[in-house]
């Protein structure tokens, strides 16, 4: 294991946490207190955080009336002190299930133990009494309980107990837990709402929940639900084998879920005990919370939770070491891994592009829409997008005025694309040299490329780019149309574009929202889905396994063209830190260390069949670490001003936009020391 704190992962504001699928009794508390114990070891070993136990993991769950016989109870007693003796020295904090009696009532409750101490006692506030659950028959409802303790005899006198408790490290920033049992988050209210609102930033579940066909499914969904409206993680589990099957069955569901996304769950119907294991990112849930306001407001309206409910602090110790990663982290997180969620994604963004184009040519009236193709990704792309618009429209694609312009390193590989795709897509195509008109500017301004010398310089690059959006704009006045944009949101976030022109420009930017590495998935998901025809669909896979090359230098003596991500990076680790600082607004430091975790080897068999060869690449920390501080010059120092003067498009990923009127406001003579000097900080 690598011993610089970087490589760790409470460094970067995430906490360990598993749901324990342990062998149940029908009713033996000691033996239960042994498997929990049993899992709680192998937990600490793994460096986890938080163990989550089914409900009455202790007690048993489907043991009927022996809850109400006092033997039990001092078994469930004698349980508890025993998994407390035995997890003195362990780390993780441990969410027990035990009914527990109080007051001459009987509690179904969520035991919270850490490091031997028993630091509070949450009571069931919804109990079933329907179809085949009979709870009111053995227990009493937490419902408006607060304040106030339970002695547990030997264990310990003046415990906290009630509905109003979370559970928060001193030593673990983030790490506050709300516990819930069951039934509690089938309500229309569940208990775990006012929990987040309070300040927990992980929910959790202790479930004795039976297994009928499809209740899987709807467990998943109120677990995925719960953490997406509550903004939190939520962890479940379930009662597995070894419950009383009398009459009912368990399956041992586990499940992790983090803003609405799973990140893991468990193997059902298992004899084995589990531990279901993944990183709860709680500086994300953190973050998430500060830009999402109706959070705050739902605090407001529901009185402000967080002034009643008690804060029992504990000293948690965490493992610091390198544990590894327990969580996934997606190389291009613009694009799910999973096949028909990434096609669902790309049908959701493709007819975004095309039915906000729809709308702006006919709100604008436009006879024409006026388009550069160099035969490159972008272009490509808003052309397709644009015939689709024509389509929908029901307008003739000859209504598309496409336009190569040819300058002084156009490739003939590249032009020759741009005319076949203009041509298989029967839109109308012309050609306008550059060259002469670029050479009498270069001439006028005295460059020194006017007098034969080969001067490359960002002027000489330019004035093509300068002089191809030109004449786009002035066809748009002669043949009454709009200049359709083709840059995408990967070049606005490096400022790859030139200012007032190029790719910066235009009437309507169709591809502003989309990132580079999502225009090649939805290129290709144009191919797999039949978008177009078979003579389409060649020229759109020649033009996917062309170098991506703004094509403005001359080729090299060896014949190499001009390679933009030689210049500006990889397009996608770009993306990756393009995603992290716009939609989480991440540390650079932990962009870095989950950018290490997604690249660092070439692991093809994770990526799937489709998936392009860039996928199937290796970065080590230090090439990671320099890309990500020239993009972040680029996007903090440099790159602003551009997007404060940028026409509309739509947003299309919930990933973020960089529109100046949506999602994106900052100065445009920003700074970027803040970030490079934590990256430095951090960094090994």
């Amino acid at each position: 294991m690598t011993a610089h704190p970087f490589y760790a992962i409470h460094r970067h504001g995430m906490v360990r946490v598993a749901a324990a699928t342990p062998v149940a009794t029908a009713g033996d508390p000691l033996a239960n207190a042994e498997a929990a114990l049993l899992l709680a070891r192998q937990a600490d070993a793994q460096g986890v955080d938080l163990v989550v136990y089914p409900e009455l993991n202790l007690t048993s769950y489907a043991i009927d009336d022996l809850h109400l016989q006092s033997a039990q109870h001092r078994a469930t007693l004698a349980a508890l002190a025993h998994v407390a003796a035995g997890s003195a020295d362990l780390a993780p904090l441990l969410l027990m299930g035990a009914a527990l009696p109080r007051n001459g009532r009987l509690y179904n409750c969520a035991v919270a133990i850490s490091r031997g101490r028993i630091l509070g006692v949450v009571p069931k506030t919804f109990l079933p009494n329907y179809r085949e659950y009979y709870e009111k028959r053995w227990f009493a409802s937490g419902a408006g309980l607060t304040g106030l303790t339970i002695d547990l005899g030997d264990i310990g006198a003046d415990i906290p107990f009630g509905t109003d408790l979370l559970f928060a490290a001193t030593d673990l920033p983030g790490f506050v837990v709300h516990a819930e049992i069951c039934e509690d988050y089938w309500a229309p209210n569940p208990p775990s709402t006012a929990g987040a609102l309070a300040g927990a930033l992980i929910c959790a579940n202790l479930s004795a929940s039976n297994i009928v066909i499809g209740k899987a499914r709807e467990r998943a969904l109120l677990s995925a639900a719960q953490s997406a409206r509550a903004v939190c993680a939520y962890i479940y589990s379930a009662a597995g084998i070894g419950e009383s099957t009398t009459d009912l069955a368990w399956d041992g569901q586990g499940m992790i879920y983090e803003l609405g996304e799973m990140l893991a769950s468990s193997q059902r119907f298992v004899h084995a005990p589990t531990l279901t294991t993944a990183d709860i990112d709680v500086e994300r849930i953190a973050q998430e919370r500060r830009r999402f306001g109706t959070f705050n407001d739902a605090a407001r309206e529901a009185g402000h939770p967080e002034t009643r409910f008690r804060r029992i602090a504990f000293d948690h110790r965490p493992h610091c070491a390198d544990m590894g990663l327990a969580r996934d982290i997606r190389r291009f997180p613009f694009v799910p891994n999973d096949p028909d969620k990434r096609d669902a994604d790309c049908y959701e963004a493709f007819n975004i592009q095309v039915e906000a184009l729809v709308k702006r040519l006919s709100a604008a009236r436009a006879e024409t829409l006026v388009i550069g193709v160099s035969g490159g990704l972008d272009s490509t792309h808003a052309l397709i997008v644009a015939a689709k618009a024509m389509d929908r429209l029901e307008k003739p694609r000859s209504a598309i005025l496409g336009f190569t312009m040819p300058g002084f390193a156009t490739g003939e590989g590249t032009k020759a694309k741009a005319w076949s795709l203009m041509r298989a897509l029967g839109i109308t195509a012309d050609e306008i040299d550059i060259r002469p008109a670029a050479r009498q500017m270069l001439a006028d301004m005295g460059h020194p490329f006017a007098e034969g010398q080969p001067v490359y310089d960002v002027t000489f690059e330019n004035v093509q780019a300068g002089l191809r959006t030109d004449y786009l704009f002035r066809l748009a006045n002669q043949r009454g149309g709009l200049v359709l944009g083709t840059g995408d949101l990967s070049e606005l976030a490096l400022g790859w574009c030139t200012y007032g022109v190029g790719d910066q420009m235009s009437h309507y930017a169709v591809n502003a929202g989309v990132p580079k590495t999502l225009i090649q998935f939805l290129i290709r998901w144009c191919i797999r889905t039949g978008q177009y025809d078979a003579e389409t669909d060649q020229v759109l896979t020649e033009i996917l396994a062309q170098e991506i090359s703004p094509e403005l230098v001359p080729a090299d003596e060896s014949g190499a063209l001009q390679s933009t991500e030689s210049m500006i990076g990889p397009y996608a680790l770009n993306d990756f830190f393009a995603h992290y600082i716009i939609r989480h607004g991440l540390a650079p430091s932990k962009i870095a260390f989950l950018a290490w975790h997604a690249w660092r080897d070439v692991d093809a068999g994770r990526w799937p069949a489709d998936f392009p060869a860039d996928a199937r690449v290796a970065y080590d920390l230090a090439t990671i670490r320099h890309w990500l501080e020239r993009f972040l010059v680029r996007f903090f120092r440099t790159s602003q001003f551009k997007r404060s003067a940028l026409p509309n498009g739509p947003k299309v990923s919930a990933g973020g936009a960089l529109s100046p009127r949506g999602d994106w406001r900052a100065p445009s003579d920003g700074v970027a020391e803040p970030w490079l000097q934590e990256l430095v900080a951090n960094m090994p």
